[in-house]
C-alpha cells in the first residue's frame, strides 16, 4: 500500500485529504503543517510519497520540497507539489523544482497520485 505524507496548512483541507486518499486505498501516515514538522514526519515515517503545498502560511513548500529531495539521497519519497491555484500560476517555478510533478488540489486522487509517481 502506498504510504502518504501530507503537508498542508489549512486543517480541514488536511482532514478532507486524508478521507478521500484513505477511501481510495492509500495510507495516509501522517499530515504536517509546517515545514519543521515535515522534515520531522518524513525523517520518522518515511512515506512513499510527501504532497506539499505550494503556499504554507509564511513559508515556501518549494523550498521545503527542495530541503528534502536534497535530504535524501538514497532515492527517498516522491514529492508531489498540489496547490489550489493552477499550474500556469507557477509553471516556472514548478518546471525549476526538483518535484516529481504538481496536481491542483481539486484533481487530487490516489490515481492521480499513481500516475505522477509511475511516470
Amino acid at each position: 500500500m502506498l504510504r502518504v505524507l501530507i503537508v498542508d496548512d489549512s486543517e480541514p483541507f488536511l482532514n478532507v485529504a486524508r478521507v478521500l486518499l484513505e477511501r481510495e486505498g492509500l495510507s495516509v501516515v501522517g499530515v504536517a503543517s509546517t515545514s519543521a514538522d515535515a522534515l520531522a514526519r518524513a525523517e520518522k515515517l518515511r512515506p512513499d510519497a510527501i504532497l506539499i503545498d505550494i503556499t504554507l502560511a509564511e513559508e515556501s513548500g518549494f523550498e521545503l520540497a527542495r530541503r528534502l529531495v536534497e535530504r535524501d539521497h538514497s532515492g527517498g519519497p516522491a514529492v508531489i507539489l498540489i496547490s489550489t491555484h493552477a499550474r500556469e500560476d507557477f509553471a516556472d517555478l514548478i518546471a525549476e523544482s526538483p518535484a516529481s510533478g504538481f496536481l491542483p488540489k481539486s484533481e487530487l486522487s490516489a490515481d492521480a497520485i499513481r500516475r505522477i509517481l509511475d511516470g
